[in-house]
Formats: structure tokens, C-alpha cells, sequence
């Protein structure tokens, strides 16, 4: 059975990256290879796998597969601006564009060049803009895309996020509190979290008092309305092998998501998991990540 690292040991692993006077905390699997297999190689000779999560979580939501993909994969993730353990400056910039930036600067860092994706609700928007940019370049081989929200017209989104998005979201600081962030984490995951999960996801939303950046963030939703053709053109258009990973049961955006995915994607490899929701990589992370390998392998023929 697949279990989260501790928050604490996580943080051990983390290193620091500055981008654009801002700070943040990223891990690299190659820093943490202790395979001993003769014939495994090395993280730095494993294509590399660049994860990006979802809202309002963090990195952290990859743990519990890190080890099992890092065999194969030289794994990349870093927790966005105004989330997990990076900055969460009230005047920073929060956009989607500057999320991109921020994970084609560290990858630089990294001299990484050809990379795959595993991205996650809010992490999709991101790696849509990445796939946007990368049309000519085709630096990005794989991309597998769990729940979120590809297209805004399938997006349903929950009571707190519509009280975010609207002239009253300056009193969600105020309002969300450990409870009601458990409560929507109910509404939305077929399989519920641990309580220990619950806390930690908690503990790295309120860090450095992030709750007060959530209504910026938040934006995110509007940015895909205004830029729904860029970002759908990007899964029309790209050279990239695309898989959609999907819990059928999440409210967000679980089987009328993959629907609509159907309709407007022609190239694509669609894996449903009928009882999990919108955070398949928590709900079932053995699961997920047995897919992920299997259409790795299927998708690279």
C-alpha cells in the first residue's frame, strides 16, 4: 500500500529555487535516487517528469507515488506561487502565464531539456500553456492529465470557489477554517482522505497564511474563460502524446469532463477510474500510478 511521506521529511527533501524575487521550494527525485539495481541507472539518465498540482494543494499530493515513479522517472515538482511551502506574497503576481514561467525557469535550472508532464486540476491549466508554447519547440513528449478543468464550459465549480470569484472572496480568509476545508474535500473525493491527509494539505494551504492569497488565485478560473481557445487549441495541436486520467465520480470535473475531452480531442488516450473522484492521486495512489507506468509504456510504442 502506497502512504504519503511525513510533511516533515518532505520538507527535508525540498530545495529552494528563486524566480523573479520569489521564493520556492522544489523537489528532484535525481537528489533522492538510492537505487542500488545495476541496471537501473541513475535519475539523471530517466526521462524527466515534470508534476504540477492542483488547487489548493501542493507538491505534497505526488508522495505517495513518488517512489514507484521515480523508478522510471526522473521526477520534477515544485510548489507554485501562493501554494504548499513557496511564497505566497499578497502583491505577487498570480497567473497562469506566470506558473509556465516559473516551470520553464526551473527546468532551465535543472538543464532539463525534453521532459513529460503529469499535471493535476489547476496544474492542467498550466500544462495547456506549456503545451501552448511548446507547438514548435516539442521539447514536452508525454502529457497525462488528471481531473480538472480542461474546458470552462465543463467546469462546475464548488459554492466556495463561486464565493472566491465574487466581490464578497476578501471574507474567505475569514470564513475557511480546518473543518470546512475537510467539508469540501468530502464533497469532492469518492474515496475520503485520511484525517492525517486532511491535516497536512491543511497544514501546507495555511502556511505563511496562504488562505489570504486563495482569492487571488482563484483567478485561475477566469483565465481559462479568456483564454479557453489558446488552451484547447494547445490539446488539439500538440505533438505530444496526451493520456487523460480520470475519476469518473468527481463533481468538478469527472465523467462529463471526459466527454466534452472526447468531442474536441482526436488524439488521445482516455483511462476512467469509476470509483475515484477528483483527487485520484490521493484516493488511490497505487491505482493511479499502476496507469500512469502502464500507458507510459503504451503510449511510447
Amino acid at each position: 500500500m502506497m502512504k504519503a511521506i511525513q510533511l516533515e521529511q518532505w520538507k527535508d527533501l525540498s530545495q529552494a529555487f528563486h524566480f523573479q524575487d520569489e521564493a520556492f521550494c522544489y523537489w528532484d527525485s535525481r537528489d533522492s535516487d538510492d537505487s542500488s539495481e545495476p541496471n537501473d541507472g541513475d535519475a539523471s539518465e530517466k526521462p524527466a517528469l515534470l508534476l504540477i498540482h492542483g488547487f489548493p494543494s501542493a507538491s505534497w499530493d505526488w508522495s505517495p507515488m513518488w517512489q514507484s515513479l521515480s523508478e522510471q522517472y526522473r521526477l520534477i515538482a515544485v510548489d507554485m506561487l501562493g501554494f504548499g511551502l513557496s511564497s505566497k506574497s499578497p502583491k505577487a503576481n498570480y497567473s497562469i502565464f506566470f506558473q509556465a514561467d516559473l516551470q520553464q525557469a526551473l527546468l532551465q535550472h535543472l538543464n532539463i531539456g525534453a521532459y513529460s508532464i503529469l499535471a493535476h486540476d489547476y496544474g492542467d491549466t498550466v500544462a495547456q500553456e506549456l503545451l501552448a508554447r511548446d507547438l514548435e519547440s516539442q521539447q514536452i513528449q508525454q502529457a497525462f492529465l488528471l481531473n480538472g478543468g480542461l474546458f470552462p464550459e465543463t467546469h462546475r465549480a464548488l459554492p466556495i470557489q463561486k464565493l472566491m470569484l465574487s466581490p464578497l472572496g476578501f471574507l474567505l480568509p475569514h470564513v475557511i477554517n480546518p473543518k470546512a476545508f475537510a467539508r469540501s474535500f468530502e464533497r469532492i473525493c469518492a474515496k475520503p482522505l485520511a484525517q492525517q491527509e486532511l491535516d497536512t494539505l491543511w497544514q501546507l494551504l495555511s502556511h505563511n497564511h496562504g488562505q489570504k492569497v486563495m482569492p487571488k488565485l482563484i483567478r485561475y478560473i477566469t483565465e481559462r474563460r479568456q483564454n479557453r481557445k489558446r488552451w484547447v487549441t494547445a490539446l488539439q495541436n500538440t505533438q505530444a502524446q496526451l493520456a487523460l486520467i480520470n475519476g469518473s465520480l468527481d463533481p468538478i470535473s469527472g465523467s462529463h469532463m471526459v466527454e466534452r475531452f472526447r468531442e474536441l480531442v482526436q488524439e488521445q488516450d482516455i483511462f476512467e477510474l469509476p470509483q475515484l473522484g477528483h483527487y485520484p492521486q490521493l484516493e488511490d495512489p497505487q491505482q493511479v500510478c499502476q496507469v500512469i507506468l502502464n500507458a507510459s509504456t503504451s503510449i511510447s510504442r
